[in-house]
């Protein structure tokens, strides 16, 4: 049967879903819906390429055009999300795939090509040894999973309950947005539009819920979770800066949203990507998360090294640090047309 590579066309869609959805290499970050997402709520051009044999997908990359003269060009698999490259059912079906994107990644004339593999591949293409990922199963019985998170971290989780914090899963991402972008201005870092979260709240519809910490009528944390086959990653959140007093109250939100998962009957957490040697790695590995690095792979077209876009370069410090004085009706205002390029 002859394999072929060719440009996905909305009339694939149902028959791209099947396959992501029974590939064991696919993530939530390669369904379609990323495409609407991507293309309507932050413009960018996607190219999502499907392999094909006997009629069959037998393969999948999602891609998009990300083009910025502050952060420079790349076509990645896929902006905005910690998870991405091939899936496919064999090698041959993951090289060709590969071969297009890097055909296409030359044609487009960008910088690099980024595909942000869950696994190393044979590719023999640069890697970025930057990002990890946290996961591990959780089961139905809340009191082993609470059990199994150290003990320091299990005494902040009570602190938060004895601090009177209660969780609430809500429809729209209005509360959330609030707590959102303070918490990423805190951070130094521009914050996405609320029409980006409204978009993936429509598209994804009950795979993607929105979770409001309280104590007593404030929301003071938030999060953005993702739901796929049988895992929970807990995705866009953050907290108020009051929260730094509230004992507990991140802690209480990860638990809150593990305990929730578990009694659905979800089975595995992810508690997502963390550059190495920061704050958030070590907060996911003190919860007895082991880390596993992120071979995120790269195919140079007019760069001569590996990109470099991440809030820790020192190249952005200076940026980092005026942002985080900015006041927040200001980087709100500033925030979404940086945000949408950083991917």
């Amino acid at each position: 049967m002859t394999l072929r590579v060719r440009a996905a066309e909305a009339t694939d869609e149902a028959a791209w879903e099947r396959f992501v959805a029974q590939c064991e290499q696919a993530t939530f970050f390669h369904r379609f819906g990323w495409r609407r997402v991507l293309e309507g709520a932050l413009g960018h051009r996607c190219h999502f390429l499907l392999a094909e044999e006997g009629g069959e997908i037998v393969g999948v990359l999602p891609l998009a055009e990300v083009r910025s003269r502050l952060f420079g060009n790349k076509l990645a698999g896929l902006p905005f999300c910690v998870y991405g490259g091939i899936a496919a059912q064999h090698p041959e079906a993951a090289r060709l795939l590969r071969d297009e994107a890097a055909a296409m990644a030359t044609a487009l004339g960008v910088d690099a090509l980024e595909l942000r593999n869950l696994e190393a591949s044979d590719s023999g293409w640069p890697i970025k040894d930057l990002y990890y990922t946290f996961r591990k199963p959780i089961t139905a019985d809340n009191g082993a999973n609470l059990k199994a998170i150290p003990n320091r971290q299990r005494a902040m989780i009570r602190k938060g309950i004895k601090e009177g914090l209660a969780g609430e899963e809500v429809e729209g991402t209005q509360r959330l947005y609030r707590v959102y972008a303070e918490s990423v201005r805190n951070l130094g870092t521009p914050v996405f539009s609320r029409r980006y979260l409204d978009a993936l709240r429509y598209e994804f519809a009950e795979d993607c819920r929105v979770l409001m910490i309280r104590q007593g009528d404030e929301d003071v944390a938030g999060v953005m979770s993702f739901y796929f086959r049988n895992e929970v990653l807990p995705y866009y959140g953050g907290s108020i800066a009051r929260a730094r007093t509230i004992r507990g109250c991140n802690h209480f939100m990860y638990w809150e949203l593990m305990r929730r998962s578990a009694e659905e009957g979800i089975t595995v957490y992810d508690f997502g990507r963390s550059k190495r040697e920061t704050g958030p790695f070590e907060f996911k590995k003190n919860w007895g998360f082991e880390p596993q690095a992120l071979p995120y792979e790269y195919f140079l077209v007019k760069s001569a090294q590996v990109p470099d876009v991440n809030p820790s370069n020192p190249k952005y410090r200076l940026l980092v640090n005026v942002w985080q004085r900015l006041p927040l009706p200001v980087a709100n205002v500033l925030g979404p047309p940086l945000a949408r390029n950083l991917g």
